[in-house]
């Protein structure tokens, strides 16, 4: 995951709206966003190789979500997989405060993170590349690529204008589920100037490439947009559209989980 963008806000009638793209190669096989069998109340994409996901939703009304921190050439030897950090989370009945202090204590086993969680309440960060340690955040737009929370990247900057306009331009938060045009908010690929290109260790082609809100390589791209909305109501709304690659469905995956954690995939909104 390498791109997000979220909307908090706890008085609003959608608590959460979350936009966000996943970056990886295309040969890293990965399960489609659906109702885990072995985890119920589960609901999330899957890496194949390692069995975590980068960005779910449980019934009880949690979310997380995890992007990688972008340093070349600095591993942890015998890293946990940081996928499940997001898991982790949603199956389990910490609060979003507890949970994060949990993962700061055990933070130098994995590589470079940024996690965000959600228990329904409050919303923490936590990166293992920050001095700061586990922050709840309060109301706000916020961006997230593959630096700490908020670093101007281009893309940030405008994924983060973006979801103001987004959120400025419907009357109300059912309206942007029933457009679905928010979907496509991250289908850009226009590449950053030269000038406002971060330097993140890797090479000025590669940082190019990744400077796209929709990057697209031979290799390696934006494999999926997900759309998340978390209510007051503890109704949650999902949606997930498959970009790269072939032999995946094509289609708009959408579900809809109403108070009470009934689970109704492929419902229509």
């Amino acid at each position: 995951m390498c791109l997000i963008a979220f909307a908090f806000d706890p008085d609003a009638q959608q608590k959460l709206f979350v936009l966000a793209n996943r970056d990886e190669f295309y040969g890293r096989a990965a399960k489609q966003a659906g109702f885990w069998e072995d985890i119920p109340g589960v609901l999330a994409g899957r890496d194949l190789e390692a069995g975590g996901t980068w960005l779910g939703v449980h019934t009880s009304g949690r979310f997380a979500a995890v992007t990688n921190y972008r340093e070349p050439g600095r591993q942890v030897e015998d890293a946990l997989t940081r996928g499940d950090l997001v898991t982790g989370f949603l199956k389990g009945s910490l609060s979003s405060e507890a949970y994060l202090n949990e993962i700061e204590s055990e933070s130098h086993r994995y590589n470079g993170f940024n996690l965000i969680v959600y228990d329904g309440e409050n919303l923490g960060y936590f990166s293992n590349k920050s001095s700061e340690g586990p922050v709840l955040l309060t109301k706000g737009i916020f961006g997230l690529s593959n630096h700490l929370l908020d670093t101007p990247w281009p893309k940030v900057v405008r994924a983060k204008q973006g979801m103001k306009t987004l959120l400025d331009s419907f009357p109300d938060a059912h309206s942007i589920w029933t457009d679905m045009s928010a979907m496509h908010l991250f289908e850009d690929p226009t590449q950053a100037a030269d000038g406002a290109l971060p330097s993140t260790g890797v090479s000025l082609d590669l940082e190019r490439t990744l400077s796209a809100m929709l990057i697209k390589s031979p290799n390696y791209g934006t494999r999926c947009t997900t759309m998340v909305g978390l209510w007051q109501d503890g109704r949650i709304r999902f949606a997930e559209k498959t970009l790269h690659p072939k032999g995946l469905d094509p289609a708009m995956l959408p579900f809809e989980i109403q108070p009470g954690f009934n689970a109704a995939p492929d419902l229509e909104f």
